[in-house]
């Protein structure tokens, strides 16, 4: 038995530490690459080293600062209104009994199950038609497209789950609806919303299709930045501001995940 328990525990640490590799090696070779000054192959590492592409990355003039206080406000405006949104529609679905629940929970999902690109291409007339292209409500509004029905589905079960019974409790000792909310639901949801406001941030802050057909070229974002870097020849710079997209998707997920396990 030790001796199988032992080796247990080394194809664990093996397995652990292969995936480790696997998920570093590529940021390793990002972080390498945003300091090269030039970096040809078959040459293991840069013969020279440069923060050029990291001053370019933080220096106004190049656009990458705007398009990140562009991401991350309307991702956060995303994030919010799926969940005002969701948070109903997940309770109905999960607590209410209907007819035509499949009809409902097909619809819902249906924006995401059909091609991105197919739908974009005919909400750009209606977005032009209404004079939302090329402007910060409009890819607010066609991020939420794909970010709610995510949100609603992370949300549905949590709502499964929820003691209705406490919510009535807390009426039945005088509190107002906005105090069980405040007081029992969201303490009771706390998990599901996390969970939920993460896929919704995420969802809206690594669109490029919704966002350049949407945004019309007027709205900037990081991933528009980190294409146009690619594209332009200039590697280092891609480079760096990949990395730069990269920390809020990691600085999440690893709030979320301490927060969980109750860190």
């Amino acid at each position: 038995m030790p001796a199988r328990h032992s080796a247990s525990t080394i194809a664990r640490g093996m397995a652990a530490a292969l995936i480790a590799v696997l998920a570093l090696l590529p940021l390793a070779t990002l972080a390498v690459q945003s300091l090269a000054r030039l970096w040809l192959w078959p040459a293991l590492l840069p013969p020279a080293w440069s923060v050029r592409a990291w001053e370019d990355t933080f220096r106004i003039s190049s656009g990458v600062l705007p398009a990140l206080g562009n991401s991350l406000a309307i991702a956060m405006a995303v994030t919010l209104i799926s969940l005002l949104i969701a948070m109903p529609a997940a309770r109905t679905l999960a607590l209410s009994p209907f007819r035509w629940k499949s009809l409902v929970f097909f619809l819902l999902f249906l924006p995401i199950l059909a091609p991105p690109l197919a739908a974009v291409m005919g909400l750009h007339v209606v977005f032009l038609r209404l004079g939302l292209a090329g402007t910060v409500i409009g890819v607010v509004l066609v991020h939420l497209i794909p970010a709610i029905p995510y949100a609603t589905l992370m949300l549905v079960g949590s709502f499964s789950r929820l003691e209705t019974d406490l919510e009535a409790q807390a009426r039945t000792l005088g509190a107002t609806p906005m105090v069980v909310l405040r007081r029992v639901t969201l303490p009771l949801l706390a998990p599901g919303l996390a969970v939920a406001a993460s896929f919704a941030f995420l969802i809206s802050w690594s669109q490029y299709i919704l966002t350049l057909l949407i945004g019309s070229g007027q709205v900037t974002t990081l991933p528009l930045a980190l294409v146009a870097a690619q594209r332009s020849g200039d590697q280092s710079l891609a480079a760096a501001i990949c990395l730069l997209f990269l920390a809020p998707t990691g600085l999440l997920f690893l709030l979320v995940g301490k927060w969980l396990r109750g860190e």
